[in-house]
């Protein structure tokens, strides 16, 4: 390919709307261009990064027995009402109608598509274990669309759907796609850590995220120093602590005091003069349409999934300051659990809490000395509250540490809830009917190409890997205009391309350090370097994008050295 053929716009400034380092570069580096909020289309260098990271997902995923299928991105209402997750999915979904009014989406995940298929043809044990996977796109509306490609509208994601007939066979299927995942990382250039996690809208009961830690990461991740442990911050367990010593604590007396203005835990702690920790929050739900109350000590946050989990309800929702006030007879900020009519659920830190501060449900008025058992009772305490590092491993005597980390990749196990929901069974050896057992298995692809920006850059522009990069050479001539160094150029350039390199040459009219800046920004790994002085010698150089090594080469041994550093992995 020549560079005055080819459309790599590249920019010299960074737009306004671009927050992170991959969102940057790949917007500089003529990759991709905005269409719209969190919609892009991937320009040609772009794509190739996109094809090539595909191309290590299909061949991991065929090495574990998967088979590549093509599924529709408009999909039936009546699917999604099936499975119950038409009403439940909420407002990413997006909703459209046909001409005679019947209802469609926008695919945002296929797990109904793929079971009403497999449904339809799988009958018999002996038909699994069934692999199934595409490389498609997804659509989901996202509220706050950012960071380029990490959170869009419209992202291609390569999901795979296992189908067995136990729970062994699910076990095999799930074990196969996550050591194939971390195969798949290592070959596009990125450590990915594999951590456990929530399943959110696609269920599950076992599931782990990959993760590549990184600063401009979404998530939060803790891990243990001491032990393997690792879980991003939504399924991160805490432990339970039990009480020290036989020595009866000395409970004060129960006194309301006046707060004026004072809200927030902050507020309160400033006001009064104690510690955050010597709080008790007091948070309202709506869960399932009842009313309930969690309790977490003021120094935590409530994790909303842990209690979702410990009600089972179907819907969770803060409640709004009329049922706050309905509740408690107090506006918002006031809230306590003493002679509070509702049931009470409670963090494990709550239990051995002393003379605890919480709201009088009262306008402007908290109370002092508050205990459990003697001023109000708990109906059930439970693990509720967002784990921070430092807190205590859940598997060792290690404290947690944490770190941000970019999502690249997810495995379920799916179990029966939608062959259940959807009836798709099958006939086991004896005859009988049962539900298949699934997986579910998604990669990030547009994710995990910004990924490996993230970690492979420096303040020149990318530094592509090689298995992904879009072209592995560039041949860079100082000038287009010397008749010397563009024959030298032009041969060189046949003879790679003969030899199966990819390669780009900059035969451009343009001022040398004009070449050099976009061939770094681009990210090529390695730029051959042919000047008047070098030619005079008989030499080229060679530069090597990671580590800005320069090697002078003779002129005949240039293509040989070329292959043999791609080849021999050096500059991966």
């Amino acid at each position: 390919m020549y560079m005055s053929q080819l459309y790599s716009p590249t920019l010299r400034e960074t737009p306004a709307d671009a927050e992170i380092v991959s969102h940057k570069l790949m917007l500089r580096a003529g990759l991709m261009r905005r269409s719209a909020a969190g919609v892009y289309a991937f320009l040609p260098l772009g794509l190739r990064v996109i094809r090539k990271v595909e191309q290590i997902i299909r061949e991991e995923m065929n090495a574990i027995g998967g088979q590549e299928v093509l599924l529709p991105i408009v999909q039936p209402a009546e699917l999604w009402e099936e499975s119950g997750r038409w009403a439940d999915y909420g407002d990413e979904m997006f909703r459209l109608r046909d001409r005679q009014g019947r209802q469609f989406c926008l695919g945002p995940t296929h797990e109904e598509i793929i079971t009403a298929l497999v449904r339809s043809e799988v009958r018999s044990y002996r038909q699994m274990p069934l692999r199934l996977y595409q490389i498609q796109n997804k659509y989901r509306d996202e509220m706050r669309p950012r960071f380029g490609l990490m959170r869009g509208r419209e992202f291609i994601m390569k999901d795979m759907y296992s189908f067995d007939s136990d729970n062994e066979g699910l076990d095999e299927s799930y074990w196969a796609a996550y050591k194939a995942y971390a195969r798949i990382f290592a070959r596009c250039g990125v450590e990915a850590h594999p951590v456990e996690a929530d399943s959110g809208a696609i269920g599950g009961d076992v599931t782990h995220e990959f993760m590549v830690l990184a600063d401009s990461g979404e998530d939060l991740v803790l891990f243990c120093p001491q032990c393997e442990y690792a879980a991003n911050v939504e399924r991160a367990e805490g432990v339970r602590i039990p009480r020290g010593g036989d020595e009866q604590p000395h409970l004060g007396e129960l006194a309301k005091v006046a707060t004026p203005g004072a809200r927030t835990i902050e507020q309160i702690s400033e006001f009064l003069n104690v510690k955050p920790e010597d709080c008790i929050k007091t948070l309202l739900y709506v869960a399932d349409g009842q009313v309930i109350a969690a309790l977490v000590r003021g120094d935590h946050n409530i994790n909303e999934i842990k209690l979702r989990k410990l009600l089972g309800c179907e819907t969770l929702e803060l409640a709004d300051d009329e049922t706050i006030f309905k509740a408690t007879g107090a506006p918002v900020g006031f809230a306590g659990p003493v002679a509070l009519s509702l049931p009470l659920y409670a963090d494990y830190a709550i239990e051995h809490m002393v003379n605890a501060v919480v709201g009088a449900n009262e306008l402007d008025q908290h109370m002092v000395n508050a205990n459990l058992d003697r001023d109000f009772k708990v109906k059930e305490f439970a693990d509720l509250r967002e784990v921070q590092p430092g807190d205590l491993c859940p598997r060792c005597e290690g404290r947690l540490e944490g770190a941000r980390g970019i999502e690249v990749g997810q495995v379920f196990k799916l179990g029966t809830k939608y062959s259940e929901a959807m009836g798709a069974t099958f006939l086991d050896e004896n005859g009988k009917e049962k539900p298949v057992i699934m997986g579910c298995y998604g990669i990030g692809v547009g994710r995990t190409a910004a990924a490996v920006i993230e970690k492979n850059h420096d303040e020149d522009g990318i530094i592509w890997p090689v298995s992904v990069a879009p072209y592995h050479v560039i041949v860079v001539p100082v000038s287009m205009k010397d008749e010397a160094q563009a024959k030298a150029s032009q041969n060189l350039y046949e003879e790679l391309k003969a030899a199966g390199v990819e390669v780009v040459l900059d035969d451009r009219n343009e001022r040398p350090g004009v070449k050099f800046k976009d061939a770094d920004l681009i990210g090529f790994p390695i730029r051959v370097t042919i000047g008047a002085k070098s030619l005079e010698q008989g030499a080229m150089e060679i530069i090597i994008r990671r580590t800005k090594e320069k090697l002078v080469v003779p002129i005949e041994d240039v293509a040989s050295t070329v292959k043999n550093l791609l080849k021999d992995g050096e500059i991966r």
